[in-house]
């Protein structure tokens, strides 16, 4: 056997672990970089990261949220993407079975989940502070100091006491991490959208602002859910104003006193001193009791000349309304209801 042969002999004797060794390290590698390592999700699918947090405090959130199963690499893999000179708040979907280099990738980039929050019937502005904040990461104190700020308010051409109008319900999408401010302004583009030139022209037509549209609504919205009673229930409201008569509607002394469980309205509610009180107030009360339906606020806009100035919910309890244009029509109505009160147990 000749010198070289040996020693080509020798060399393939730990050349080839020496292979298996590299080998081994890429695949362990690439196994830790496009592996699955998440872990066992003990916060949910939802990692929320927080405006200003480092990325310490976003590595922390990893590992006690059960996103991450192995740090350490994920880590590795971050820094060398300079992950940490890319941090973006938000709320990001961490999928089961996810890798470092999809995980990493999706949070340097900011791709985050969109949250839709579902806006229906508010009837105070604690009920949409509670809304909002609970489902993004807006602060609930700046949000109330801003529907207090008339200065602020002002720019919409709104107030302290209208400042719900500009709650259309409806769906809206928004990114986790949005501020206040701009929750509320793409709320209110929202109501700026609504009140087209033909809708503030119906209102002009009938002697109201959008606002005083709005704020009839909400009684209507808060007096039946019966589509074919609005039209008619919001002329009786709109009579009541042009004829100067007070609009005791039932719905404001709720409101007034606070109480939405209310079910039968008595002479001691009727004597609750407020401006919300239109038992006690002639006219519309300072703004809205609630955050009316675009339907209910249509029903305002289109709402039939009639001449009734009296409607009393019927007897048989269906939700629907008998309509008066006298006193005596009325007193018959309302006795037949209230007689169907006393037959149920209801006071």
């Amino acid at each position: 056997m000749s010198v070289r042969s040996g020693k080509k002999k020798k060399r393939s004797r730990w050349l080839l672990p020496v292979l298996a060794i590299v080998i081994a390290g890429g695949l362990f590698i690439l196994f830790k970089v496009f592996g699955p390592n998440t872990g066992n999700f003990s916060q949910g699918e939802y990692l929320y990261i927080h405006t200003g947090s480092s990325y310490d405090n976003i590595k922390n959130a990893l590992v006690a949220g059960g996103f991450v199963n192995d740090i350490t690499s994920f880590d590795l893999l971050a820094e060398q993407a300079n992950y940490p000179s890319h941090l973006h708040p938000g709320k990001y979907r961490i999928k089961h079975g996810m890798n470092n280099y999809n995980m990493v990738r999706m949070l340097r980039s900011g791709r985050q989940e969109p949250v839709k929050l579902v806006i229906n019937k508010l009837r105070t502005k604690q009920d949409l502070i509670n809304m909002i904040c609970a489902n993004l990461e807006a602060d609930s104190v700046v949000l109330k100091q801003m529907l207090r700020d008339t200065v602020y308010l002002a720019q919409f051409g709104l107030d302290t006491n209208t400042a719900m109008c500009a709650i259309i319900p409806d769906t809206y999408e928004f990114f986790w991490n949005t501020s206040a401010d701009k929750a509320f302004r793409k709320i209110e583009k929202n109501y700026a959208r609504f009140w087209s030139d033909e809708r503030k022209a119906k209102a002009a037509a009938k002697g109201i602002t959008p606002t005083q549209a709005t704020t009839i609504a909400s009684i209507v919205d808060e007096e039946t859910n019966m589509a074919a009673d609005k039209p008619k229930i919001a002329s009786v409201y709109l009579n009541r104003l042009r004829k100067g008569i007070r609009l005791q509607a039932d719905p404001t002394v709720k409101f007034a006193i606070g109480d939405f469980t209310i079910r039968r309205v008595t002479g001691a509610h009727l004597a609750f001193q407020s401006p919300y009180n239109t038992y006690l107030n002639t006219g519309l009360p300072p703004g809205p009791i609630c955050t009316p339906s675009q339907q209910s606020i249509d029903a305002v806009l289109n709402a039939p000349e009639t001449n009734y100035i009296y409607f009393c919910a019927r007897e048989d309890f269906s939700g629907y309304s008998r309509f008066a244009a006298t006193e005596e029509e009325q007193a018959k109505n309302a006795r037949l209801y209230h007689q169907a009160l006393d037959a149920r147990g209801i006071h």
